[in-house]
């Protein structure tokens, strides 16, 4: 982290009141604790911003930039007047399905669920049993927590807390003579799907899977082991026929969503164009409150690096953008760990043929942190800055054409 980044989180020592509970349920040993004094302060640069001490913090002592309770639940009395529902989802970032998916998901468990207020957050390991307790006294009658499969939390024991947390608010609420039903969990990991007709057996995906999740099959298409499967991305990257991709962020869907962005844009006469591509770890506050961006960028998530495809960079480049940026986790922020040489080389090709068609200055990598406040922001201010310098790219391409 550079010296003149302001970190997301930090603890006030004036409230603080040395109990070490955040010390001790730190997922990643970023809080440090003076054996002597007690005294606790945080290790910005191991930091992963996943709020699990600030929800744990007896006397608010934590204080946080992103997800802060009171705009929270501000946001859920907005939304209960807005959309006249009694009903909040809560789901990771690491799952975040669509609200299609949302209702699919809910019938599965047993509960018809059409109209709710949607909450999305970092980790369901964010969220305290007192804010839950918070809606519920502002009108709200069901809250349902979709959380990842314990293996699958990409903060480690996110899920775990989380869960503990909402079977003891069943407790209590049975307590005080109320439903205990009002708190669900809903545990669901984002994975592959797979298409085997469309499967031609080349093992591509076998080979280039990092966690072992896909199996070989003799005389017979490979073998998806879900419960091995981390939703990276990888495998869908060297599927010739998309017989393999992760759910939600299928190719052709991906691909609809920012051609359709690029006509629009494009027919409002706006310049530069850019297209952004964010993986969902490296930054929380543009891509939970993409308005703030519509006037500077279109922004796609991506679940991981390696999900990175180079084929949309060059489709995006050749379709209407003038500039399309992308946005990773430092190496060591990655939440998936293995398997990132993949993607080095794949932006090793990529880069390569972006230069051989000349449009290699179109295309700029960052890497960016959460605990980081306002990293990502000024890194596309300077990317935006540097494609209204240039021309056209439609008009660079036309010009070329009419050289030959």
């Amino acid at each position: 982290m550079s010296e003149t980044c302001a970190a997301a989180i930090n603890i006030n020592q004036d409230f603080c009141s040395k109990c070490s509970i955040c010390h001790s349920i730190c997922p990643y040993e970023a809080i440090k604790r003076d054996p002597e004094t007690g005294k606790v302060e945080i290790d910005i640069q191991k930091c992963q911003v996943c709020g699990i001490c600030y929800s744990a913090c007896p006397v608010m002592a934590i204080e946080i930039v992103y997800y802060d309770y009171d705009s929270l639940l501000n946001y859920v009395k907005v939304m209960q007047e807005k959309c006249k529902s009694d009903t909040l989802v809560l789901m990771c970032r690491g799952n975040s399905p669509s609200t299609c998916e949302v209702e699919e998901i809910l019938k599965e468990q047993g509960l018809s669920v059409k109209n709710f207020i949607p909450l999305r957050l970092p980790c369901s390991g964010r969220m305290p049993t007192e804010f839950v307790f918070r809606v519920l006294k502002c009108g709200i009658k069901n809250v349902v927590s979709i959380q990842c499969e314990d293996e699958f939390c990409r903060f480690k024991e996110g899920t775990r807390i989380s869960t503990r947390r909402m079977l003891l608010g069943r407790a209590v609420l049975e307590q005080f003579g109320l439903s205990k039903d009002a708190l669900r969990v809903v545990k669901y990991s984002r994975k592959v799907v797979y298409d085997a007709e469309k499967c031609v057996g080349c093992d591509k995906c076998v080979f280039i899977c990092p966690y072992k999740a896909i199996e070989a099959e003799p005389f017979a298409t490979p073998k998806i082991l879900y419960e091995d499967c981390m939703g990276c991305g990888a495998c869908a990257l060297v599927c010739p026929h998309s017989a393999i991709q992760v759910k939600g962020f299928e190719f052709e869907d991906v691909m609809r969503r920012y051609a359709d962005a690029a006509k629009r844009l494009k027919e409002e006469g706006k310049f530069p164009v850019i297209l952004v591509f964010v993986c969902q770890w490296s930054e929380f506050q543009a891509l939970d409150n993409p308005e703030n961006l519509l006037k500077k960028a279109v922004v796609m998530e991506i679940p991981c690096f390696k999900a990175l495809d180079p084929v949309h960079i060059v489709n995006a480049l050749r379709g209407g953008f003038d500039g399309v940026m992308a946005v990773v986790c430092p190496t060591e922020d990655c939440k998936l760990e293995e398997g990132k040489e993949t993607a080095e080389r794949n932006v090793a090709v990529l880069r390569d043929a972006l230069k051989k068609i000349g449009v290699l200055e179109r295309f700029e990598l960052f890497t960016a942190s959460p605990r980081c406040v306002g990293d990502f922001g000024k890194k596309l201010d300077e990317f935006v800055k540097k494609m209204a310098s240039l021309p056209r790219l439609e008009q660079k391409m036309a010009e070329a054409k009419a050289n030959v």
